[in-house]
């Protein structure tokens, strides 16, 4: 018969063997690294650009117990100004990312922009609570991106990153996407979790609330 020490040991290195078991084993705010903000700035998606988007996760990590981590928003901006665009994918580190329960979003950048798990039941807010979907009242799942499906920018043009995160009026748009994978129909765009559509009528709170938003970001541990 083998030892109680020895079965531990056998269960443990079973467990390594699958990837992402071990990370899904941590839970708890130092072992989240990722989540959906609870709440945004208010105003609408003026967020002071990347930096302003980055300090909002960064704050609401610290709340939660998480900030020893360096967040990152997953945003993207535009070539403007002289300026290179900033793709998303590239600002948010290697994975794999987990939620505040422990599990696993994404193992890679790669498999986060294919086949991920993040739905609205994994799509968990700092604090590990679910996030308003479509049906709920009100329903806030559009959740702003900036990006195109592969988390890449935009090409310079037509504004999809309401100026590069820092207009809160009528003028531009925002690139939403929808972080319970529902829509009005069954079409891919309706079920991205980071490109389904434009924001409606400007940048302002209430343009954004007009299509079931209310500013929120995801945010990822870079680190």
């Amino acid at each position: 018969m083998f030892s109680a020490s020895v079965r531990i040991a056998a269960a443990a290195a079973f467990l390594l063997a699958i990837p992402g078991a071990a990370a899904a084993q941590q839970t708890g705010p130092s072992a989240m690294t990722f989540f959906v903000t609870s709440v945004g700035t208010g105003k609408g998606a003026d967020l002071g650009g990347l930096s302003g988007a980055d300090r909002h996760c960064q704050q609401l990590a610290q709340a939660a117990g998480a900030g020893s981590r360096t967040w990152r928003a997953y945003l993207s901006t535009q070539a403007a100004d002289g300026q290179p665009a900033v793709d998303a994918r590239d600002r948010i580190g290697k994975g794999p990312w987990q939620n505040a329960k422990g599990d696993v979003i994404a193992r890679s950048v790669e498999e986060l922009h294919g086949t991920n798990a993040l739905n609205k039941q994994t799509a968990l807010n700092e604090k590990g609570e679910t996030i308003n979907g479509r049906g709920d009242q009100p329903n806030t799942h559009d959740i702003l991106t900036g990006s195109q499906p592969d988390g890449t920018a935009f090409p310079a043009g037509q504004d999809m990153t309401c100026g590069n995160w820092t207009r809160s009026g009528t003028e531009g748009a925002a690139m939403l996407g929808h972080h319970d994978r529902m829509g009005l129909d069954e079409q891919p765009p309706a079920k991205s979790w980071n490109s389904s559509h434009a924001s409606r009528g400007g940048c302002s709170q209430d343009a954004l609330k007009g299509t079931g938003g209310a500013g929120l970001l995801y945010c990822f541990a870079a680190n």
